[in-house]
């Protein structure tokens, strides 16, 4: 196993549970049961990496062939149901604004990180020249989880109206395709992944959105 192979299931590991973290805590958000906080934490981790590998052709898609990502999607979701329903304090009082926190840190990480997977998923399928089908692979990977998770909850979706967050995706998207053909796999997804990572932080610190419109 080399280097570039170790490094990807690394990050899709860190990503499966960053993204089951912040898909198990919308749904005790949204008071559900073990069974719903499970779901919603599995459809993040893998729903946009189901998408892509059916825009791609790969069936069945990559989750069904190597089940370990949805497991620890499952066990992070039943932990955080846990946590909190233990601690049901949390979810009162001064927590909001640490909820809200964690919830940008563990979708900025989840986002950077699968945005990379899914260009890199597109370039071993033998698609590196066509920029306009990697950048796509990588937005849906890194979004389409998170688009699944909140219309399951009932909730607007996370990329319409949460600062930049898509968009974050599609620069990071670029990146890694452009750095993948200049330094190589490894460090396209190291940078990339950060420069998702930074936008979203960037964005959220000085408030940054797309223009929309406000009802009068």
């Amino acid at each position: 196993m080399d280097y570039e192979t170790i490094m990807r299931f690394t990050m899709e590991m860190v990503g499966t549970v960053a993204f089951a973290i912040s898909g198990a805590m919308v749904g005790v958000e949204q008071n559900m049961d073990i069974f719903g906080v499970g779901v919603l934490g599995v459809v993040t981790s893998v729903g946009g990496g189901m998408i892509r590998d059916i825009v791609l052709g790969i069936i069945p898609p990559a989750v069904f062939i190597h089940p370990v990502y949805a497991l620890v999607a499952t066990i992070t979701s039943f932990i955080v149901f846990f946590i909190f329903y233990f601690n049901k304090e949390f979810l009162n009082g001064n927590f909001g604004d640490k909820f809200s926190r964690l919830m940008l840190a563990m979708d900025s990480i989840g986002l950077g990180i699968f945005t990379v997977v899914g260009v890199n998923t597109g370039i071993r399928q033998g698609y590196s020249d066509n920029l306009f089908l990697l950048v796509f692979l990588g937005t849906i990977t890194g979004v389409g989880g998170g688009l699944l998770r909140d219309v399951m909850a009932g909730v607007p979706p996370y990329i319409f109206v949460k600062h930049i967050y898509a968009c974050a995706s599609i620069v990071g998207a670029i990146v890694c395709v452009f750095m993948h053909r200049t330094h190589g796999g490894i460090y396209a997804m190291a940078v990339s992944s950060a420069v998702v990572i930074l936008i979203r932080f960037l964005a959220a610190h000085y408030r940054w959105n797309l223009p929309r419109m406000d009802k009068k």
